[in-house]
């Protein structure tokens, strides 16, 4: 006869999400506890994170500072990569030796 599947409410799933986040125990931890798969908390939390990801940590002054640093740097460098320059010298070829006519 086949399992039926269990359903959960939304409360259940983020009251169990809340519990792995607040904790920091392990999912499988509490999944156990729980008496769920670790596999459908693991679901849970990954789809929450998704959705409630953390923006983007404004920089520091010392990395804005850095930042336009290496901006200018990468400015400069693609100047002289672009600029065209003579082709380097190149040295005299040696003399080649005089052939006698050995006939």
């Amino acid at each position: 006869m086949p399992e039926r599947r269990r359903r959960f409410s939304p409360q259940f799933k983020a009251e169990a999400v809340q519990m792995v986040l607040e904790t920091g125990r392990p999912i499988a931890e509490v999944a156990r506890d729980l008496g769920i798969h670790d596999g459908t908390l693991g679901n849970w939390a990954n789809a929450w994170r998704r959705e409630h990801s953390e923006p983007d940590q404004p920089l520091t002054p010392v990395e804005r500072v850095r930042v336009k640093e290496m901006e200018d740097e990468i400015r400069r460098l693609r100047m002289e990569n672009a600029t065209p320059r003579s082709p380097a010298p190149q040295p005299p070829l040696p003399p080649r030796p005089s052939q006698s006519p050995s006939r």
